[in-house]
């Protein structure tokens, strides 16, 4: 695999090499961190690198730890609950984040991630987030603003191929989505 940084080493072996800031900072979960709040983050984040053709998670597995692409492609695809056939559901880059809504939700993985090429990722895991919590209320703020704009931006996305799938399948007189969970309890 060609590395688009050298293999990256936090916590001790930190002062050794240089984080990629310029480029973690472009991505959408690290956007606008203060540099005290990137510097914690630097020695959290961990480096995992899967094959192509390796599965980083499962659909269906607990999570407790998301990812940012540094280098190669993700592929996340899931099952269809009425079909049963593997739907892929979106293809990821250098930049991307994914499996973020375990640590929000703290449910089962929603879909299958899978190594399309050679990957490099950086992996924050749900203990390490309560740390900064801890740590940095400011910063952890900011971090949860940033998934939640990018999952907005998801939902919009979601929102419009739902659209575009009813209107090629001319229903669109029915309810697309079919059940949404109330809020609040009668």
């Amino acid at each position: 695999m060609t590395q688009l940084f050298p293999r990256i080493r936090f916590g001790k072996e930190a002062a050794m090499q240089t984080m990629p800031k310029a480029f973690l900072e472009k991505t959408p979960f690290f956007g606008a961190l203060p540099d005290e709040t990137f510097t914690r983050l630097e020695g959290m984040l961990k480096q995992r690198d899967f094959k192509q053709g390796q599965t980083i998670f499962f659909e269906g597995d607990k999570g407790a730890s998301m990812f940012v692409i540094i280098s190669g492609e993700v592929l996340m695809v899931r099952r269809s609950d009425t079909a049963g056939s593997r739907v892929r559901l979106v293809r990821l880059h250098p930049g991307d984040f994914f499996g973020e809504t375990t640590l929000i939700e703290m449910q089962p993985r929603q879909s299958t991630a899978q190594a399309e090429t050679d990957v490099q990722l950086l992996e924050l895991t749900s203990m390490d987030l309560y740390k900064l919590y801890k740590t940095d209320v400011k910063g952890y703020v900011l971090i949860l603003q940033n998934i939640n704009r990018e999952l907005c931006r998801r939902l919009r996305a979601a929102n419009s191929r739902v659209t575009d799938l009813a209107a090629v399948a001319d229903d669109t007189e029915k309810t697309q989505i079919a059940y949404v969970k109330p809020i609040v309890s009668k």
